[in-house]
């Protein structure tokens, strides 16, 4: 039993996590800037880039895959800028036009294109193969984890994840004070010398990553739900920006482990003989983490904004210096 989890599930679950965390902790300042659909818009821009790439190069290495999905995104913030100035349509007419016009583009790219071999297809680009990625090197059992040999054999997107994952990790401890400052206030950032432009790009550059380096785990759609679900979850759960993000990180992890054995075993205990898609189920036990927060999580209630409605106004000024003073406590 202990073999069959180890070369069956524990890749796919590690990359399951692994995808969960890094988005969910990126995607908490996308919910408090109010961009969630940054995540989105990202992952419907790069689908044609990072096909392309593959055309181009053969292979779906991730350095390939970056740069496609780097230009893809850079001719689609031109053609936004483009559509919006020509045809005189407000940002955000012209943003969905583009998006879903990038987005058919890669579909079709995907449908003329002979990229089954590498499971980069339809089906792939919009649910992903996260159950696919199996370690048969792992048939030691639990001994192939000392196994420099096994280990070398594992498959390249669990290493690659956990990269991800340590460099989304390093950008927020180098990046912390001025991203929470730009956060709650961007013209007090700019006036402290915070740079609040230059970190909101590096911000979105590091989600285009995450959703790339995600893509062929858990598809171009369904890791939208891994951005907004958790961090949107833990904000209903606290007014800290700390304990948001531990929340985010459990709630993360609490969808991928049991969406995961959801999909396997749910439909089994139902009395059906086959499975369901990981990424669809980790995404749907991430919704519905998501209603029960809305519907009993403690900020639901609304006890701390009464209790501050209660209170006399502070300056606007003040106000703002002593809610960035709080969220930068621990």
């Amino acid at each position: 039993m202990g073999t069959d989890f180890v070369v069956l599930s524990l890749v796919p679950l590690a990359i399951g996590i692994l995808v969960c965390v890094s988005c969910a902790l990126l995607g908490n300042f996308l919910v408090l800037r109010r961009q969630s659909l940054i995540g989105d818009a990202v992952s419907h821009v790069v689908l044609p880039g990072i096909v392309g790439a593959f055309i181009v190069t053969g292979t779906v290495a991730a350095g390939a895959m970056l740069l496609g999905a780097g230009i893809a995104a850079v001719l689609a913030v031109l053609l936004i800028e483009i559509v919006r100035r020509v045809g005189r349509v407000e940002p955000g007419a012209a943003m969905g036009v583009v998006f879903t016009t990038f987005f058919a583009a890669g579909v079709l790219l995907l449908e003329q294109s002979d990229t089954s071999s590498v499971h980069l297809d339809v089906e792939h680009a919009l649910y992903g193969n996260l159950e696919s990625l199996i370690w048969l090197a792992g048939s030691a059992g639990w001994a192939a984890l000392l196994d420099p040999a096994a280990l070398a054999a594992l498959p390249p997107q669990l290493p690659r994840l956990a990269l991800v994952t340590f460099a989304v990790v390093l950008f927020l401890l180098v990046f912390w004070k001025e991203l929470v400052v730009g956060t709650f206030d961007a013209t007090f950032a700019e006036s402290v010398g915070a740079r609040p432009g230059p970190v909101s790009f590096a911000l979105i550059v590091m989600v285009a990553v995450a959703a790339v380096a995600a893509f062929d785990a858990v598809g171009s759609i369904i890791v939208i739900a891994m951005f907004i679900c958790p961090p949107a979850s833990a904000r209903l759960m606290t007014d800290r920006l700390v304990p948001q993000l531990a929340w985010s990180v459990v709630l993360a992890v609490v969808s991928a482990i049991a969406g995961y054995v959801l999909a396997g075993y749910g439909p089994l205990w139902l009395g059906a003989a086959y499975s369901v898609s990981a990424a669809g189920m980790i995404a749907t036990v991430a919704g519905l983490i998501l209603a029960l927060a809305c519907l009993a999580g403690p900020r639901r209630f609304g006890t701390r904004t009464a209790a501050r409605r209660r209170r006399p106004p502070p300056g606007r000024a003040s106000h703002h210096q002593s809610s960035i003073s709080n969220s930068l406590q621990v």
